[in-house]
């Protein structure tokens, strides 16, 4: 008689979405910037590359919209030629713009 005994639910991360899209690494307090390629992403992280081989430093921003205040902080996990696993480390916090809430406005202190 064989007793059969249920599997263990794996708790496994969210599944990464191919991409391949354009990308850019900001370092040095937004001084340079260099592209790369988004090769998947997930919410833990992403796998980039360079077409050219570069310095990719342990820590840097990552920008998915050319221009776009939002980036991601980023550490580098591995590395392997060209192409870098990254694990998003927080999310930088957002350039401030002006509220034209009048309600939030009128309870903000002068």
């Amino acid at each position: 008689m064989t007793v059969v005994e249920p599997r263990a639910k794996v708790q496994r991360e969210q599944r990464r979405q191919l991409h391949k899209r354009l990308a850019w690494i900001t370092a040095d307090n937004g001084v340079s910037e260099r592209e790369c390629h988004v090769l998947d992403v997930s919410s833990g992280g992403a796998r980039i590359a360079s077409d050219d081989a570069m310095d990719v430093r342990d820590r840097f921003e990552l920008t998915l919209v050319k221009g776009h205040h939002k980036r991601e902080l980023c550490e580098v996990i591995w590395r392997r030629g060209k192409t870098y696993g990254v694990k998003f480390v927080t999310l930088l916090p957002e350039v401030a713009s002006p509220s034209t809430d009048p309600i939030e406005a009128s309870t903000r202190p002068s």
